[in-house]
C-alpha cells in the first residue's frame, strides 16, 4: 500500500500469525492437551526455514507437518519455532519461521487459518508454483505417521482472507 494508508492485510497476516504463535507456545510449555494437534503448512523454499536436504528435495515449495504424538524439542521464539520429527523412521530438525506459514489447523476444534507468507520485508509472497509435486499438503502431510494424511481435516474452519475483501 502506498504512503499515508494502514496496511490493514499486513496487520491482520501479523495477528493470525500472533494466534499460531500462542498456540504453538502453549504446546510447548504444557503440551498437547485433550485432542488438540496441529496440521502446519509453510513454504520450504522460504528464506529462513532449516530443514534436511531430502525434505527440500520432497517438498520444494510447499510442505505440511503434524504435531501430534510424534514430535520433540518444540521451541517457539518470537519469528519461528523449531521442532524434532521422525519422517519416515528417519529424525529431522526443523526451524520455520512464523512468516512461511501458509495454513494452521488444528482438526481437533475445526479451527483452521489461511495465512499469506512474507518475505523478510513484510512483502506478501504469491502461492507456490503449479507443478507434479506441488505440496506435501494435497497428498498428506510429511509428518512420519506412515502414511497417514490430512484428509480427516477437510472439515476445519478456515478462515481465508478473501471473505473479508470487498469485490
Amino acid at each position: 500500500m502506498g504512503r499515508g494508508y494502514l496496511d490493514y492485510e499486513r496487520m491482520l497476516q501479523e495477528t493470525l500469525r500472533g494466534v499460531a504463535r500462542a498456540a504453538l507456545r502453549e504446546a510447548a510449555e504444557r503440551g498437547l492437551l485433550g485432542n488438540h494437534h496441529f496440521f502446519i503448512s509453510f513454504r520450504n523454499d522460504h528464506p529462513g526455514v532449516d530443514a534436511p536436504q531430502f525434505l527440500r528435495d520432497r517438498y520444494p515449495e510447499e510442505m505440511t507437518i503434524v504435531l501430534q504424538n510424534k514430535f520433540w524439542g518444540l521451541d517457539v521464539s518470537d519469528e519461528s519455532f523449531s521442532v524434532s520429527l521422525n519422517f519416515n523412521k528417519v529424525p529431522a530438525h526443523l526451524t520455520i519461521p512464523f512468516s512461511a506459514l501458509t495454513r494452521f489447523v488444528d482438526p481437533s476444534v475445526n479451527f483452521g487459518l489461511q495465512l499469506t507468507p512474507t518475505t523478510p520485508t513484510g512483502e506478501p509472497i504469491g502461492p507456490p508454483p503449479k507443478s507434479a509435486d506441488a505440496g506435501a499438503a494435497a497428498g498428506g502431510p510429511a509428518d512420519g505417521r506412515d502414511g497417514a494424511d490430512e484428509r480427516g481435516a477437510k472439515s476445519e474452519k478456515v478462515v481465508p482472507l478473501d471473505s473479508f475483501r470487498k469485490s
